[in-house]
């Protein structure tokens, strides 16, 4: 069995967009959780006033084998300029993508 979740979701005033997904999947004994997940925001420069932050990777994977439980987590935070009719535009952005692992008890596998 596979269920999907998408949304994509815009600002009315078009400055931030966000793009998320869900997957759970039930497989082979095995039941994944997958989030992705897109934040944009578009912010306009005026002179230099405005300074790019510094870029970010988080990563964290943890395994439980006694409850037979698996997580990854990666989440990575950037910027870029960006000109557009003489206008500059700093441009923010974060991915993230969570991943859960677990074993589905044998009861219920059928």
């Amino acid at each position: 069995m596979r269920d999907l979740l998408f949304k994509n979701l815009t600002s009315t005033d078009k400055k931030r967009r966000v793009i998320s997904s869900s997957e759970i999947v039930d497989k082979e004994g095995i039941h994944s959780v997958i989030h992705r997940h897109f934040v944009c925001m578009i912010k306009e420069v005026e002179g230099n006033k405005v300074s790019q932050p510094a870029p970010s990777v988080c990563v964290i994977k943890e395994h439980n084998t006694k409850e037979q439980k698996e997580r990854f987590f990666c989440k990575i935070k950037g910027s870029m300029y960006a000109l557009n009719n003489k206008k500059l535009f700093l441009i923010l952005f974060v991915h993230s993508l969570k991943i859960n692992l677990a074993a589905v008890p044998q009861n219920l596998t059928g």
